[in-house]
């Protein structure tokens, strides 16, 4: 999954005005994030996944998330989206965006989903929501599963990336305390770029494992 490799941390825009959307991945990726996932419950999240693509060309890899269904697979596919995130794990989104030659990160969070979700075809596994176990739940789940990369989102802060790390995740997935919708509402775009500077502070510190960071596309 070449498009997502090296990435340490993906961007989750989800805000309710699609002219906000097109401003805040701007800003993160002129910050330096290398991965903007959209939401599909974001205004016009299709149309801004098409512009993005459009003007980031391969500087950034735009993605789509909260993808539930396959019907939301090919739209994105068609928007231009170069990679899928859902929420949870259904093998025939999955399926579909194998099909479409899409990688997904998937959501999942006990053992058998994860495990249903990395035997399905996911690029990575989003544990999903994170916060409830923290990082010592994904350390106990990678013992059984060492060979699944897993993505903490849900939860996740800059000062709780190199826990993370260390705890075994290749990545993390930061919304809202990365892409806070009250200071963007309020045309606070610096403190965006200063929430995106700490994380990737925070990435390039952290104690990721050894492993390639992502694993290669089929």
């Amino acid at each position: 999954m070449t498009v997502l490799r090296g990435a340490r941390v993906i961007a989750i825009v989800r805000l309710p005005a699609p002219d906000a959307v097109l401003r805040a991945c701007r800003e993160l990726a002129a910050t330096g994030l290398d991965a903007l996932e959209v939401t599909l419950t974001t205004p016009g999240a299709l149309d801004a996944i098409a512009a993005l693509r459009a003007e980031l060309g391969e500087a950034c890899a735009v993605g789509a998330g909260s993808v539930r269904s396959t019907t939301d697979v090919t739209r994105a596919r068609d928007a231009g989206a170069q990679f899928l995130v859902t929420p949870t794990t259904r093998e025939a989104v999955l399926a579909e965006a194998v099909t479409a030659g899409l990688p997904v990160v998937c959501g999942a969070l006990t053992p058998t989903e994860v495990d249903v979700a990395w035997s399905a075809g996911a690029s990575l596994v989003k544990l999903f929501p994170a916060g409830l176990g923290g990082p010592a739940y994904l350390r106990e789940l990678r013992a059984p599963l060492p060979d699944v990369p897993l993505v903490p989102t849900g939860g996740v802060t800059a000062e709780s990336v190199p826990g993370w790390a260390a705890a075994g995740a290749v990545a993390v997935g930061a919304g809202g305390s990365l892409v806070d919708a009250t200071e963007i509402g309020a045309g606070d775009w610096a403190a965006l770029r200063r929430r995106a500077r700490a994380f990737l502070a925070a990435a390039a510190s952290a104690p990721w494992p050894e492993q390639p960071p992502l694993p290669p596309a089929g």
